[in-house]
């Protein structure tokens, strides 16, 4: 049987996004109802594990989770947070949403930004878009030259290589959303007043380099796509499906991991006879 994750994972070679779904749900025969209350299902065995997890670095272990989300303007970053990552204590997650570089972090190389918002030991860290951004965007606008592009697909191979030697699994997701499904999102979003405050005139403006961001995608997927570290492309046109599969590559990675409930660095039975032998508090 095919899982979700299977079915999402990206095939090493050339990447042509224009071939894979964005309305699909591969790996689940399930429709959105279905959908829906199976993410809602997985939400106690996420947090059992999480919390195992974040005991664990707490104690001393070095293990962590870093989950990319990576995307075109509405593909559903922050949708997937709150459904997904928000089955999960937050005292255990770190969200970092990364922007345009301030001009203190363009004095240094682009990864160092993101070095500093690396999740501690026992957390779940999330990049709401990522170092991505910067063989991305970069590619477009051509922010950087091209030869400096070239060098950031090594860098990231190798900064990543270095997380997971360290503890840290690092799951990534491309979630891919059609042009027709963005134009639908955008229209809803000015047909809202209370979603207007999400509505950026510059997101049309960008919509003209779809093609050229499509191929900026696909060269970085393939470029990064590593065994080690390897890229979920998501389909994004359906929400239910876009948040299970995330949720459902999330607790496989915590199943993986399978983090335990650290031992006790103490007596048991003598705090317990402590407090048996305790007098009464006044």
């Amino acid at each position: 049987m095919t899982t979700i994750a299977d079915a999402l994972r990206l095939a090493a070679g050339p990447v042509d996004l224009t071939a894979l779904a964005t309305d699909a749900a591969p790996g689940y025969d399930g429709d959105k109802s279905d959908g829906e209350q199976a993410l809602l299902g997985m939400g106690d065995e996420l947090a059992d594990l999480q919390e195992r997890l974040f005991a664990e670095g707490r104690a001393g272990g070095n293990r962590s989770v870093l989950l990319v989300l990576q995307g075109m303007d509405t593909s559903g970053k922050g949708g997937t947070l709150r459904h997904t990552v928000g089955l999960i204590d937050p005292q255990g997650v770190q969200i970092t949403s990364f922007k345009k570089p301030t001009p203190i972090e363009l004095e240094h190389d682009f990864l160092w930004r993101v070095e500093r918002a690396l999740p501690a030991a026992g957390d779940v860290g999330v990049f709401d878009r990522s170092h991505y951004e910067d063989v991305l965007i970069a590619r477009v606008r051509e922010l950087a030259p091209p030869e400096e592009i070239e060098r950031r697909y090594t860098a990231i191979n190798d900064f990543e290589a270095d997380l997971v030697a360290a503890g840290t699994v690092v799951v990534k997701c491309m979630l891919h959303v059609s042009a027709e499904e963005q134009k639908e999102r955008l229209v809803a979003r000015l047909d809202d007043p209370s979603k207007h405050w999400k509505f950026n005139p510059g997101d049309i403006d960008e919509r003209s380099r779809w093609p050229a961001y499509r191929q900026a995608y696909e060269i970085a997927l393939e470029r990064t796509n590593t065994e080690i570290a390897p890229w979920y492309v998501v389909p994004a046109d359906k929400k239910w499906y876009r948040n299970l599969a995330v949720g459902s590559l999330l607790l496989d990675t915590l199943r993986g991991m399978a983090p335990r409930w650290p031992g006790a660095d103490f007596d048991v039975e003598e705090q317990r006879r402590r407090l048996a032998d305790e007098a009464p508090l006044r």
